[in-house]
């Protein structure tokens, strides 16, 4: 048995934090990128939004859905990067006529990206991603756990 505080495993799970949280930076960095470049305005979004989000799980998938009210699909971006989904985004603030001022202003603007980790075995290549009425739903289809089957290995002569 290993000890569990093991110098080498300490170093391999740390690494691997790091190098799993430098990816999913450098993919967030590329999809806020993508969409300042695709969306008018983005660049300029300066607030602080988070959109609330609930992850469900059912028999066949994995959901996640973000509440995006007043955002279009092309102001949304998902990646799967291992067992984590990015949502990056920007919801921008309507414009408002000259001269007007806010008597109570509630709601957040800006741009935005959520990660969301999940455990078991994904399969990222089937999920789809569709917003509609102020949400945005992403699939992502389970893949059958093989682990406490009996696999019978046929055994050939050499």
């Amino acid at each position: 048995m290993y000890p569990s505080s093991s110098p080498c495993m300490i170093e391999f799970v740390t690494d691997s934090f790091h190098q799993e949280a430098a990816e999913l930076t450098d993919d967030a960095r590329r999809l806020l990128t993508e969409l300042d470049r695709d969306l008018p305005g983005a660049a300029a979004a300066s607030g602080e939004c988070r959109p609330p989000l609930d992850v469900m799980e059912t028999t066949d998938a994995v959901e996640v859905v973000v509440d995006v009210p007043g955002m279009s699909a092309t102001s949304l971006r998902v990646a799967i990067h291992r067992n984590a989904v990015l949502v990056v985004g920007a919801k921008l603030a309507a414009a408002t006529p000259p001269g007007s001022r806010f008597h109570l202003a509630e709601r957040a603007y800006g741009r935005f990206a959520r990660v969301v980790r999940l455990a078991g075995a994904i399969d990222s290549s089937r999920a789809q991603a569709r917003v509609d009425a102020g949400q945005l739903r992403i699939i992502i289809p389970r893949l059958e756990d093989r682990r406490g089957r009996t696999i019978d290995v046929p055994v050939e002569r050499g």
